[in-house]
């Protein structure tokens, strides 16, 4: 098959989850928009042919495959035990209690993918043994830690190892809806930026929204004795997601989850002479409505043309490592 070719090689998916990620989060937008779903980048990737859907509540399954023109739907993924060979990807959407079974299914299925939600499990352990049984299957393991795609967050990576920043001087990241279902987000992000965490403290658990993964206060170290405090909000009260890197030559600002980000520059100060101060800064719109698509573009990449994944299971389950380590220093 040619180069050509290749690129335009059309991939059969299954989706096992009907929920918002999985489609969801795309309903009523505009049909410019740049898809947030799994469902939304498939389709507007146009290299996709969503197949077949997995949804045990039948009117959810009904309303996604009328939105999504998907032709074959079933209740339960044992269904599709006969199936095969027949799907190139695996998207898991269901509920994270749910994914260590569906995962299971999925690679009895023997997909040349599968592209999971976070957190792959609930626990390390299972984590580790499904990334270790798609290593023995052959089959790439994708999971979506979404800001792994997302151009500011790997033009950032690129230049703090570049040290266009100079030194790190400290790294404070915000979080609410629990320590494995959000945190782990942002354990994965400073993994990236990074290296290597080593968690020194934790303080007291925050019972924000979920009942089994409370938002956990931490103080973390990684390379060259760098300070990173894990911070909560509470999700009652909003939505929080966002990480401030202070550096010897300004302070970076990731918000909104990174729909926004602010930078402000080390300046003379115009007030204090022999002072420096951070300039009024300047805020922008970040490039994150544009990961989950840039995400099926390198799946695809990764399948026709034998390219890398950005975010692998063994990446997801270093995230979970430290998050579980976290939650049994606190306690909970």
């Amino acid at each position: 098959m040619s180069g050509a070719s290749r690129d335009l090689k059309v991939l059969s998916v299954l989706i096992v989850g009907c929920g918002n990620i999985a489609g969801g989060f795309d309903q009523g937008r505009a049909p410019d928009d740049l898809p947030y779903t799994h469902a939304g980048a498939y389709t507007r990737d146009g290299r996709f042919n969503i197949t077949v859907c997995v949804e045990p509540d039948d009117a959810r399954r009904a309303e996604f495959m009328q939105r999504w023109s998907v032709p074959e739907g079933y209740a339960d993924i044992a269904e599709l035990a006969s199936h095969a060979g027949r799907y190139d990807v695996i998207s898991v959407c269901s509920p994270t209690s749910e994914h260590y079974r569906d995962v299971l299914a999925a690679i009895d299925l023997k997909p040349e993918l599968i592209f999971c939600e976070k957190p792959v499990t609930p626990s390390a352990l299972q984590t580790a043994e499904l990334v270790e049984r798609c290593k023995i299957a052959g089959i790439v393991l994708v999971v979506n830690y979404t800001r792994r795609w997302d151009a500011d967050v790997m033009r950032l990576r690129d230049e703090l190892r570049a040290g266009v920043w100079g030194a790190i001087r400290s790294v404070t990241g915000v979080y609410t809806k629990g320590i494995l279902n959000n945190g782990s987000h942002m354990i994965d992000l400073l993994h990236l930026f990074f290296g290597k965490l080593e968690l020194r403290s934790v303080g007291i658990p925050v019972w924000d929204m979920l009942s089994d993964d409370p938002a956990i206060p931490a103080l973390l170290e990684c390379t060259n004795n760098i300070n990173v405090q894990l911070a909560c909000g509470h999700a009652q009260d909003f939505s929080l997601f966002e990480l401030q890197i202070v550096t010897e030559k300004g302070v970076i600002c990731m918000e909104d989850g990174g729909l926004n980000w602010r930078i402000r520059r080390a300046i003379e100060s115009p007030h204090f002479r022999g002072y420096r101060s951070l300039d009024a800064g300047e805020r922008k719109s970040g490039a994150l409505p544009a990961a989950t698509l840039a995400a099926v573009t390198e799946i695809h990449a990764a399948l026709t043309q034998g390219g890398s994944v950005s975010c692998a299971g063994e990446n997801a389950l270093a995230a979970q490592q430290i998050c579980e380590a976290i939650r049994n220093r606190a306690g909970a």
